[in-house]
Parts: structure tokens; C-alpha cells; sequence
């Protein structure tokens, strides 16, 4: 079975299986990986990111339960606005880097190693496409890191201001670039990758053209240039329906161009 596949417990590693959210979107691609974590030979398991308020998905997630643990990636609602049913079906705690989502337990720290339904997961602060970003290490035979939305299954990552912040972006995709190679990448939206280390590098070369481009449309058309107008320009070979989000990730692209003392004002 592959990605995508709506409504099914599809097994992507010996310890993860995922259920794909019916909420598709420019945004969210074919929908919200729910990921379903658990050793062969444990009784509980882990959910990282029950998705959004849907009545169904959220109750095949639970019926894989017992769930011990919810993991939150970051605070966006296709990933975190059916928590509050999701604890009703289930009873489980929630954790997060923000202890405002949290439920009956504390926020993790970075660098933690959560141990639950017989596998370990380190946190790792992934900052930029939100604040709250995180990723999970899975230190097993077969590691796997899930990504949340810092890196997706196929294209980019929106960096949206104010929560988002392109510098924080580009520090996280460094460090996930330094990762053992071979490590693959369970993400929170489209189908999984084979290695983290090789499709970070390649997203931080895609954002150095990105921020070249940017800084030749405002050269081309003055320092007043408009994030829509850059979109124009930059994002012509994009699909108009994510335009939108392109703007976003315009505006941090010149709010990091002014951190870095490129443009002005």
C-alpha cells in the first residue's frame, strides 16, 4: 500500500503506520499524516499529530490504541484541532514544545528522549515554519525522523509571518542536514522520503535560489517592491492556488533580507 491511502493503517516501518486525514488542500497536499507509533512487541503506542476535528479519522486513530501519549509537531490546526476529541476518545496525554497545547503533561525540551510504546524519541527545535516546530528522532533499528511540516513529503514548506521566520528556517534545515544519511523522513504531509540528510540540503539550496531571485526582483523594481509583486515574478511557475501562501513566505524572505542588512527599511 502506498501514499496516499484515506482511511487505512498503512505500515511504513516495522514501528510506524500512518492514517492519512481526508482534509486536502494546496496547503495541506493530500491530507494530515496522523503517525501511529508502536514497537512490534509493545502494548501501547504513540500518536504524533491526530489531526484535524474529524469525527471519523480521529476514532480510527484511537481504535489503534491503547494510546499511551499524543505528540504535537507544531500548534497548526490541520495537525492539532481534533486534540480535544482525540483525549476524549483516548484519555492520553498531550505534550508540545508550547505548553499552552499541552494536556495533563508537560511540554518536552529539546534534546529530550520521550520513551513510550516501546520505541525512544528525541526531540529536535525545528523553528521556522512555526515557532513551536519540532521533529521526532526515532533511534531504532531502522531510524526515522518525523518532520512534522518542517520537511514535506513533496514541494516546500510555507514560512509564514510572524510566526514564522525564514532565519530560524534556515538554522533547522542546517542542523537536519547534518543528520546520519540514510535517515528517512516521516512527514506531516505527502509520502515518506529516504533521506532527511539529502532532501535538507536540498531544500536549503532551494531557499538560497529562492532568496536570489528576491533580491533580483528588488533590484529590478526598487526597494517598495510589494511581496505581491515579487510573487509575480518569483513564484510564476507556481500554481496560482498557493500564490497566497507564496506571499507569506515572500514576506519573511525580505523581513530576512532586512535582518541581514540587505534591504532597507
Amino acid at each position: 500500500m502506498e501514499h496516499p491511502a484515506y482511511g487505512t493503517l498503512r505500515q511504513v516501518t516495522p514501528y510506524a503506520s500512518v492514517l492519512l486525514a481526508h482534509n486536502p488542500s494546496p496547503m495541506t497536499l493530500e491530507g494530515t499524516n496522523t503517525w501511529v507509533v508502536r514497537d512490534p512487541g509493545a502494548g501501547d503506542c504513540v500518536v504524533i499529530d491526530p489531526g484535524p476535528d474529524d469525527a471519523a479519522h480521529l476514532r480510527r486513530v484511537a481504535d489503534q490504541g491503547p494510546v499511551s501519549l499524543v505528540l504535537l509537531t507544531h500548534h497548526h490546526g490541520d495537525h492539532t484541532d481534533g486534540v480535544e476529541q482525540f483525549v476524549e476518545l483516548t484519555g492520553a496525554p498531550v505534550r508540545a514544545l508550547d505548553p499552552a497545547l499541552c494536556r495533563g503533561a508537560e511540554a518536552f525540551r529539546d534534546g529530550e528522549v520521550i520513551k513510550a510504546g516501546g520505541v525512544e524519541l528525541r526531540v529536535v527545535a525545528t523553528a521556522g515554519h512555526t515557532a513551536d516546530s519540532v521533529c521526532f528522532i526515532a533511534d531504532h533499528d531502522e531510524p526515522a525522523v518525523f518532520t512534522g511540516d518542517s520537511i514535506l513529503g513533496r514541494g516546500t514548506t510555507v514560512v509564514a509571518q510572524p510566526d514564522g521566520h525564514l532565519g530560524s528556517y534556515l538554522a533547522s534545515l542546517r542542523l537536519l542536514a547534518e543528520l546520519p544519511p540514510g535517515l528517512r523522513v516521516l512527514p506531516g504531509h505527502g509520502p515518506e522520503l529516504p533521506d532527511a540528510q539529502a532532501i535538507a540540503t536540498a531544500y536549503l539550496k532551494h531557499r538560497e535560489q529562492r532568496l536570489d531571485q528576491v533580491r533580483a526582483a528588488v533590484r529590478d523594481q526598487g526597494p517598495e517592491v510589494t511581496p505581491r509583486q515579487v510573487v509575480e515574478v518569483v513564484y510564476a511557475d507556481v500554481d496560482r492556488s498557493v500564490w497566497p501562501a507564496a506571499e507569506w513566505t515572500v514576506q519573511a524572505q525580505l523581513a530576512y533580507l532586512r535582518e541581514q542588512g540587505e534591504l532597507r527599511g
